[in-house]
Formats: structure tokens, sequence, C-alpha cells
């Protein structure tokens, strides 16, 4: 859900996205083929938008399709994109073409999550990761920030926590002010106060290193310590508000130790 009250005129939403932005009103007109003058009239309130100016606007400051409809409304036009349910008939295709690539990624773990990081898909290779995690993080929907970051969860197994969980809250604060979203302010509130374990296990053969290119999990599985590059890959162009927020997040095995790890698990 946005949390732009739809009381709020769109000139002085459009104005907040675009100082978010730090572009200037000259830029924002360039690139819009519009004029300084005309973005200045609309962020004061002194022109109403047409339906087409704002979303040429919102397209040129990058605004989220979820947000785009919160302008339409408080600009008095219907909104223009979609919210199809993950489950609808209509995203059958869309839902078979994950689960392929899930499979095939296979035995490398992988999974989907939406806006407020709910696990939508998983494949087997994320399941194994998840053994053993405390019943109650495992109860429908599953939230991957709460499965990784929570003490009962995948966190004390984390070798590299402190750096893991630096990186997924700057994640998280990336994406609450590009979203707005007070569901995911409240997810952010609440895995930001978990406490972080003095110690994270150990192993004799000790924590692999960090790669130059890239932060690693080091994660302990099976006596071992396993080592994944995060890779997250988004929609192109989507139409539709729950497409456009899917993420597919892959864990690549950083190491030829993991990845014979992995395979031998699954043969």
């Amino acid at each position: 859900m946005t949390t732009v009250a739809i009381d709020t005129g769109v000139g002085p939403l459009l104005r907040s996205w675009r100082e978010q932005r730090r572009i200037s009103q000259l830029e924002l007109a360039l690139r819009a083929d519009s004029s300084a003058r005309h973005i200045s009239f609309i962020e004061t309130g002194r022109s109403r938008p047409s339906e087409e100016m704002i979303l040429r606007l919102a397209e040129h400051l990058d605004i989220p399709v979820r947000e785009r409809n919160a302008l339409l409304l408080v600009g008095g036009y219907a909104p223009r994109y979609a919210q199809t349910a993950f489950d609808d008939p209509a995203l059958d295709a869309l839902r078979e073409g994950m689960d392929r690539l899930l499979q095939a990624y296979e035995p490398y773990p992988a999974l989907v999550v939406d806006g407020t990081y709910d696990v939508v898909a998983a494949n087997r290779g994320m399941a194994m990761l998840l053994d053993p995690v405390a019943e109650h993080l495992l109860v429908p929907p599953l939230n991957a920030m709460r499965l990784t970051l929570h003490p009962e969860g995948l966190a004390p197994r984390i070798r590299n926590l402190r750096e893991w969980r630096a990186d997924l809250l700057s994640q998280m604060e990336r994406q609450i002010a590009l979203a707005r979203s007070a569901k995911l302010r409240e997810l952010y509130e609440e895995v930001a106060g978990y406490p972080v374990p003095e110690s994270t296990g150990s192993t004799g053969s000790g924590p692999a290193p960090s790669l130059p290119f890239a932060l690693t999990l080091l994660i302990e599985h099976g006596g071992e310590v396993l080592s994944f590059v995060c890779s997250i890959a988004t929609f192109n162009t989507p139409m539709d508000v729950t497409v456009a927020e899917l993420a597919i997040e892959t864990f690549l095995p950083a190491d030829r130790a993991t990845a014979d790890h992995l395979r031998s698990l699954t043969s």
C-alpha cells in the first residue's frame, strides 16, 4: 500500500519526487519536452496537468507504477496500471516461467519475493538452506527478511552476519525511499530491531574469503561454510503493479567447494 494521501495535491507530490531524484525543474522540463515555467506551475498548483503529462513526468522521474496510480488518483484520473493477484489465472504463464527458471537453477538456491519481501516462490535449493529454521518463521506468508535476520532464522548460521545485515537494511532503506510503503517501513523497523548474535557459529575450516567484486554470503550448512554471491532480477517495463514489484533472487556459489556441496545433496 502507498502512503500517499489522496488530499495531497498532485503538484506537491511531483515536486517531492523531483527533489528526491535531485533533478531541477529545468532538467525535468527538458527530459519531458516541456518548459521549466510549466513544471513550476504544475508543482505550485497554478496549472492542472493532463493525464498524459502526469505519466510522462512519472516516467522521467522513475516513479514506481504503484505510485503512478496514486498520482493519477490525486490528479483526478483513473489508475492506469492494474494490480493482479499473484495467483490470478492471468499470471499463469508468468508463474510457470518463473517456476521453470527456479527449477533450472537447482541445486543452487533461488526464490521470488514481492514488494515487501514476502516469498511467492522458491526452489529446493532454497528449502535446503532453510533447514533448520524455527517453524513459526515458516508459516505462510514467508518473509525473506525475517527468515534471514531473525535470531531463530538464518542469522545464527551466517558467518558474516553484521556485513550481510547492514547490506540488507541498506537495500530496504533504498526501497522505502522509492516505494514509500508503510508496510515496508514496519517490516524494516521490525527486522532492524532484531538482536545480533555475538557469535554466529564456527567451523574448523573457517570462513571463505570475500570476493573482490561483491559481498559474499557466508553461511553454515551441514558442517560446511557455504559461500554465495546474490543477484536480483526484475521485469523490464512492467505494466502491472504486482509484476513490477516482483524480484527473482538467485544465490550463485562463490567457490567450487560450495558448488560441490550443493550438488552432493541432490546426487
